[in-house]
């Protein structure tokens, strides 16, 4: 059996004809072990000295991190959207669904979620901005 680096595959001979150039003889029984690792989530590097062994996948980097949170808080922005056009809309004809104190909270709420990636506590996500309780129960 064989691994390449290259194309991250594993060759037989008994069926590839064809084998990479930088593929590296293993045997049938760490072929199986690098099966396991890479079920597991590990994945394969060679080391120095060019043969293939696991290592444990590196966790996301900040850009990463600070990109989920991003999109967290910009799903958090537009799914009040519906609350405020509706808000605004009833104020000229009908009796609100928010009260004053309420559409103050939930805009102090939105106002927040845009500043939160300025304030130096981006990408902990435990120090996401939390949403007004009531917000959970009002009707879609």
């Amino acid at each position: 059996m064989f691994y390449s680096h290259s194309t991250g595959g594993f060759y037989d001979p008994t069926f590839h004809t064809e084998i990479p150039s930088d593929a590296v003889e293993i045997s049938q029984e760490y072929w199986r072990e690098l099966l396991d690792g890479l079920s597991l989530g590990k994945m394969i590097v060679m080391n120095d000295e060019n043969y293939p062994v696991l290592v444990e996948r590196p966790g996301p980097t900040p850009e990463q991190l600070e990109g989920y949170e991003r999109s967290w808080r910009n799903l958090q922005i537009a799914a009040t959207d519906p609350v405020v056009n509706r808000h605004r809309d009833e104020v000229d004809r009908w009796p609100t669904q928010l009260t004053p104190a309420q559409y103050i909270e939930l805009q102090t709420y939105r106002h927040v979620l845009r500043l939160w990636p300025e304030g130096g506590e981006l990408p902990l996500s435990e120090h996401r901005p939390a949403a007004p309780e009531w917000l959970a129960s009002l009707p879609e």
